[in-house]
């Protein structure tokens, strides 16, 4: 498995990662998070744009798809709870894979952490599976965050 960045030739195939995320959430209980058109594509456009969104691969095809970058986030200032330490650190979001590659998850967190040692992420509460991958990642629950439309999110940070 490799990871780069994502390129605008990349979109049907990140679009179709993403579909897949929607329907998985939705089979494991979570249909909330991200509903029917999570994330829109205006914002994949502009995470592409931003050199802020990658995909992994493995052989030609893509497995995965998240957006990293080392910058703060926002919705991360207010926490109920208590982050591990202040340093700056990198920010995972939107990290959906295609189920027929196992692993790809944990290989793009690792992959992230290895850029930064100090990662930030958040998910919802029902999403029981990227909690379970985040715990056995080695990320710590810190609290609880709320995004920018007012829904809470579980934040998580691994240092």
């Amino acid at each position: 498995m490799t990871i780069r960045k994502t390129t605008a030739h990349d979109f049907p195939g990140v679009c179709r990662i993403y579909a897949m995320a929607r329907d998985f959430m939705r089979e494991k209980g979570n249909p909330y998070q991200w509903g029917d058109a999570y994330p829109p594509v205006d914002l994949i456009k502009h995470d592409i744009s931003a050199g802020s969104s990658y995909v992994c691969t493995n052989g030609k095809e893509i497995s995965a798809v998240f957006y990293f970058a080392i910058e703060p986030e926002p919705t991360y200032l207010r926490i109920d709870g208590r982050w591990l330490n202040d340093i700056q650190y990198g920010v995972v979001h939107r990290l959906a894979t295609d189920r027929r590659f196992r692993g790809t998850g944990a290989f793009c967190l690792d992959w992230c952490y290895k850029q930064c040692l100090n990662l930030r992420i958040d998910t919802h509460r029902d999403n029981a599976p990227m909690i379970s991958r985040l715990d056995k990642s080695g990320f710590t629950c810190c609290g609880v965050i709320w995004v920018e439309n007012g829904d809470e999110r579980l934040a998580f940070q691994k240092a």
